[in-house]
């Protein structure tokens, strides 16, 4: 008797489904690739930072020439060899140093003052439950809508009834917070501060200064950086506030710079060597914090 085995269906591969779009491949990114870029990205980086160095270039080379010089059609297109000179005269001129020293005290305490107060107002609109919260959070972010020259006359009459007409006291106190960054470090901490990490340490003992010092501000620190160099370059670059509250014999950097200016026929030369002063210590924050500002602006781009 002949047993007949009927061998099953042959287990063949399945062919490949055609890759959608009429056989192209569809574009995609893996986790840690990068993109490449092609020529147009390179010119365009290459525009981007012509554009952005050439006021700067275009200031060291007026500085290094006489006025009669930089009114010259065609301008110079090299720096030249008055620099040094323009630059000395620029600083007894205008009295450079002592407004170079106002001007680091004001922006210091400016900045010091703002991360600290910003980021514990942070902290308390986005993780703490109060009455009140929202509405007290919507009053501070109207407060951005109301134009800061509204306030210049009773404030300078605030300023002048306490005592601190003429004083950096002045300049210092009316900005030691303000609206943008208590939003700013608010919005951060929602999303980089998580509830479960303040709960263990409760569970630990900590009060809340302790959950302030050792976790509210290390999962802060980012967002601090870029709020502290903003706040600095604002406040090192003020003119208007400072123009009215002190006087020529305390001056800050930018109302030294303004009498450089004032006068009828003023020297361009000079004034572009007090500009340029005036520049470098703000390209000596970012050369010394660069790195850690710009890991804090990446941060809050890239989620985890």
């Amino acid at each position: 008797m002949t047993t007949t085995t009927s061998a099953g269906p042959a287990q063949s591969e399945a062919p490949a489904a055609a890759p959608e779009g009429g056989g192209r491949r569809r574009f995609k990114i893996g986790a840690g690739q990068q993109l490449k870029g092609g020529p147009f990205t390179y010119f365009a980086l290459i525009v981007v930072g012509l554009g952005s160095i050439l006021p700067l270039y275009w200031t060291l080379v007026a500085a290094s020439h006489d006025q009669q010089r930089v009114l010259d059609n065609p301008p110079p297109l090299i720096p030249g060899g008055n620099l040094f000179h323009n630059i000395q005269a620029a600083w007894e001129q205008a009295h450079l140093g002592k407004a170079i020293v106002n001007t680091a005290i004001v922006a210091g305490c400016i900045t010091a003052a703002t991360l600290f107060f910003c980021t514990l107002a942070g902290y308390a609109f986005a993780k703490m439950r109060f009455r009140g919260r929202g509405f007290l959070m919507g009053a501070v972010i109207a407060t951005l809508t109301i134009p800061p020259q509204l306030s210049v006359v009773p404030l300078f009459m605030l300023m002048s009834d306490i005592g601190w007409g003429g004083k950096l006291e002045s300049v210092i106190f009316p900005t030691l917070v303000g609206a943008f960054g208590v939003f700013f470090m608010r919005q951060y901490l929602l999303e980089a501060l998580p509830y479960e990490l303040i709960e263990a340490a409760k569970v630990d003992g900590a009060h809340n200064l302790r959950i302030v010092w050792n976790v509210v501000l290390p999962a802060a620190r980012p967002a601090m950086m870029v709020l502290g160099m903003l706040t600095f370059v604002q406040a090192w670059n003020d003119f208007f506030w400072p123009f009215l509250s002190l006087n020529q014999d305390n001056p800050t950097i930018q109302v030294a710079l303004g009498q450089l200016s004032a006068s009828y026929t003023p020297d361009q030369s000079i004034v572009m060597a007090g500009a340029l002063i005036s520049t470098l210590p703000l390209l000596l924050v970012f050369v010394v914090f660069g790195k850690q500002i710009v890991g804090g602006i990446m941060s809050g781009a890239v989620k985890g």
